[in-house]
């Protein structure tokens, strides 16, 4: 069984070098690594492509010249282990949202010149909702050049994260602002909101992927399209329609049945695809969890998830 894994982080020397120090420390040596250990790592859990993408926490604090530049540095770091390890690695380009024009033309140059299958973008940048009209020239690129955009937590504007994860002891007010919750809170809004602007009803064919088993908007559709749904009247359909036409989840850092069980139920089968979230969930963890897939889904569905389904929205290459 082919297994593609779809949000796999990687930093480089430039991006820490012009960020400042990496907050993952303890796992910047598997970040930095495009190469040998990567792989190996893959190797035991018999992972055989991985969809890389920046863990660009960091990069909103640039300006715009500044992190254009270093985006193009970065992406070009990709392409050279795309090229060394042509059957192991495909990626995401990682793009400079405070400009969306050259975000924009980077995004197709990425595509068109380096082969990159899609795009990787982070939450809010200057606390600013992606659905706001200045990163309509990512969304129409994304849309011509038919790849999906993924979209991915970010760390919460300093006004949310003061009046929502302070006062905490220890580290649990970030803990609590990122994986413990924040971050999917939060994502799982930003894509309401894509939804309720319009946005796919501007550009029907523009694919949008959601990870972390959706963001907890499986659990909560029926309720949140019930609601928005009645009172958008400009929307071509029902909010939860759009998770069947324009929007696919991912697996990734979810191990446990009842939310996998919960996005078959809502979503579909058809709309999933396997992640492990490496480094930040092991590889050997996420393929534990797949094996024991076997006792709920069949060997065809199976396969959807493991990788048929993101051939198909990646458009790659099938062994």
């Amino acid at each position: 069984m082919r297994i593609i894994t779809l949000e796999e982080h990687f930093i480089t020397g430039s991006f820490v070098r012009t960020t400042g120090a990496s907050p993952f420390a303890a796992l910047q040596p598997k970040l930095l690594d495009l190469g040998a250990g990567r792989i190996a790592d893959m190797d035991e859990a018999g992972i055989d492509l991985q969809v890389l993408s920046l863990a660009s926490m960091g990069i909103d604090a640039l300006d715009a010249a500044t992190s254009t530049s270093l985006v193009r540095d970065v992406n070009d770091e990709v392409a050279s282990a795309m090229r060394a390890y042509p059957t192991r690695f495909a990626g995401f380009a990682t793009l400079a949202l405070k400009d969306a024009h050259a975000a924009a033309a980077e995004l197709d140059r990425c595509v068109t010149r380096l082969g990159f299958p899609g795009a990787l973008v982070d939450g809010t940048t200057g606390g600013v909702f992606l659905d706001d009209p200045s990163f309509l020239p990512i969304f129409e690129a994304a849309a011509h050049l038919n790849v999906p955009i993924y979209l991915h937590p970010a760390l919460p504007p300093e006004p949310v994260r003061q009046a929502y994860f302070s006062g905490l002891p220890g580290d649990l007010g970030f803990l609590l602002s990122i994986a413990g919750w924040g971050w999917h809170a939060e994502t799982g809004l930003h894509t309401l909101r894509l939804i309720v602007s319009g946005l796919f009803d501007r550009f029907p064919a523009l694919q949008l992927i959601v990870g972390h088993m959706g963001e907890g908007l499986p659990y909560a559709l029926a309720r949140s399209s019930g609601i928005l749904s009645s009172a958008a009247p400009h929307l071509r359909q029902p909010v939860a329609a759009y998770f069947q036409s324009n929007i696919h989840l991912t697996t990734s850092g979810y191990f446990t049945y009842p939310p996998l069980r919960c996005a078959i139920d809502v979503v579909g089968l058809d709309r999933l695809l396997f992640s492990v979230d490496y480094p930040f969930s092991s590889n050997m963890r996420g393929r534990a969890f797949l094996d024991s897939l076997g006792e709920l889904l069949s060997p065809e569905d199976l396969a959807k998830l493991s990788h048929r389904n993101a051939e198909s929205l990646l458009r790659l290459q099938p062994l």
